[in-house]
């Protein structure tokens, strides 16, 4: 499935569908689009390079194996510094927009306060993307044309998963950069697991994917540094059968960080997740989040 284009060139995201959905389970990759818009990049005071720094790169290809493994996978072709769905659909600085905003923006999260709102003003945590004010009416545009039809299309692929199955799981799909800014360089670990620190869906799915990684040779935390954002919070409700789990992995396990390049890590990493696709489907197989897993 496809949806109209805002960019020159292809759809703004689509789905890549199996033949037949076999698994509970729906993959997102909201951050990994690499289309930008050439309006975008002439009215930004970075190069393109710079400006690719908030990108997952690469992400919707690493769990591409999902989708011949019975899986749908949602996919952002629209960067997430041009729009982030991984935010409510008005976080909005009112310090970006020549215009005023409307009143029902949230204009005072802490993500609006660090620069990332559903309009982004900074990449990497503190390079300003933008060389002048922004068109109220142009952020609100893609609001209109390109975040609302993302989430209906995720909302659709989850209920259509829940009538089927009885569930539904959401994969959230990320990378992070390798290390922690302002902390000396510090090490980040391979893969961060996000629930929500509980909320966003059954103890027992966020258990089995740490285990999973962890039997691969993975490093992994669990909802240190990250959590799930908005899209895990959203969409996670157990106890009405919709599961929501996040995953980041470190972004040395497949790219050069600063070439914005894959390495020879890539091949090896995506075999690793298209092995964790089946270890969840091995364990679904068995009946794992059941009528009472589910519920808890």
């Amino acid at each position: 499935m496809q949806t109209p284009s805002a960019h020159a060139g292809g759809p703004d995201f689509e789905v890549a569908a199996p033949e037949r959905q076999r698994l509970p389970l729906v993959f997102n990759s909201p951050h990994s689009g690499r289309a930008y818009p050439a309006d975008f990049l002439a009215a930004s005071r970075l190069s393109p390079r710079a400006i690719r720094r908030s990108e997952d790169s690469f992400v919707d290809e690493l769990f591409a194996p999902a989708v011949g493994r019975g899986a749908p996978l949602l996919k952002a072709n629209f960067p997430r510094a041009w729009l982030d769905v991984n935010r409510e659909p008005y976080e909005l600085d009112p310090n970006m927009f020549a215009g005023r905003l409307p009143t029902y923006a949230n204009v005072r999260s802490a993500r609006v306060a660090g620069g990332l709102g559903t309009i982004a003003r900074v990449v990497s945590e503190t390079e300003e993307i933008y060389a002048g004010p922004l068109a109220v009416e142009e952020a609100l545009a893609r609001i209109e044309r390109v975040y609302k039809p993302y989430h209906a299309a995720l909302a659709r692929l989850l209920s259509q998963t829940r009538a089927a199955f009885g569930i539904a799981v959401l994969i959230d799909c990320h990378s992070m950069p390798s290390t922690v800014r302002g902390l000396g360089g510090r090490m980040r670990p391979d893969v961060v697991i996000g629930n929500r620190y509980g909320a966003s869906c059954a103890p027992a799915l966020a258990d089995l994917a740490c285990n999973l990684f962890t039997h691969f040779g993975y490093s992994v935390s669990r909802n240190k540094p990250y959590a799930g954002g908005y899209i895990t919070e959203h969409y996670g409700k157990p106890a009405h059968g919709f599961h929501a789990l996040q995953i980041e992995v470190n972004r040395a396990l497949y790219l050069d960080e600063q070439a914005l390049e894959k390495h020879a890590g890539f091949a090896a990493l995506r075999g690793n997740l298209a092995a964790f696709v089946d270890g969840l489907a091995a364990a679904f197989d068995d009946g794992f989040l059941g009528e009472r897993d589910a519920a808890e």
